[in-house]
């Protein structure tokens, strides 16, 4: 059964349709997260290190174009009704708390939240449409969208990479570990994420107690 598959990846690798298909899955991303863009990448990855194809800098390239085209689809939806939409998420849902956080993120640190949102699970899609939303100048978001966008398509595929060196003769443990390191990376984040929340809230009712110590 692993050899059948390894064949038929083996086959897809080394074909030009694997180019089309990581430009694609990168730009569907940006739209509809159901998309397994960021495995196909760390997998296309794997593979430029144990068998040489694809091309390891095409492959950067490619799916980096794609996912900047697809963040200005989803900023262009946000524009339209993407407004509409965030708003009537309903209250106390995790797709809730996620618009809450892209909108308190964008307040604070502006377009950089793109290139934050992009290691944050659904976090892309909603930044982006929220950015939308808002009417964030495209001046300036494109710019931050090509710098999102380059850092994931270079995050990926050298993940991957690492992946397939590590396991040269078996690209299939090589494909495992490099979506394993992937996945350790988005939990860092999100850990990290959750502490800066519990803290800032914190940091605001601590001057507050002084004050009325004061009195």
């Amino acid at each position: 059964m692993s050899d059948s598959i390894l064949h038929f990846a083996d086959e897809l690798m080394s074909s030009w349709w694997i180019y089309l298909a990581l430009w694609g899955f990168a730009a569907l991303d940006g739209f509809f997260p159901a998309i397994p863009s960021e495995t196909l990448v760390v997998t296309a990855g794997v593979f430029a290190a144990s068998t040489g194809e694809p091309n390891l800098y095409a492959v950067i390239v490619v799916a980096s174009i794609g996912a900047f085209i697809g963040d200005h689809v989803s900023y262009a939806l946000g524009r339209g009704a993407g407004g509409r939409l965030l708003d009537r998420v309903k209250p106390g849902t995790k797709r809730h708390a996620a618009v809450q956080w892209a909108r308190r993120s964008l307040e604070e640190r502006g377009g950089l939240v793109l290139v934050v949102a992009r290691y944050v699970p659904g976090g892309r899609t909603v930044v982006t449409l929220t950015m939308g939303s808002v009417r964030y100048p495209l001046r300036s978001f494109t710019p931050f969208a090509a710098l999102a966008a380059a850092s994931w398509g270079a995050y990926c595929t050298l993940v991957g990479f690492i992946g397939g060196k590590a396991f040269e003769d078996n690209p299939l443990k090589g494909v495992v570990l490099g979506i394993g390191l992937a996945l350790a990376v988005t939990l860092v984040v999100e850990l990290v994420r959750h502490r800066l929340r519990r803290r800032k809230p914190q940091a605001q009712v601590e001057p507050q107690l002084m004050e009325a110590g004061e009195r």
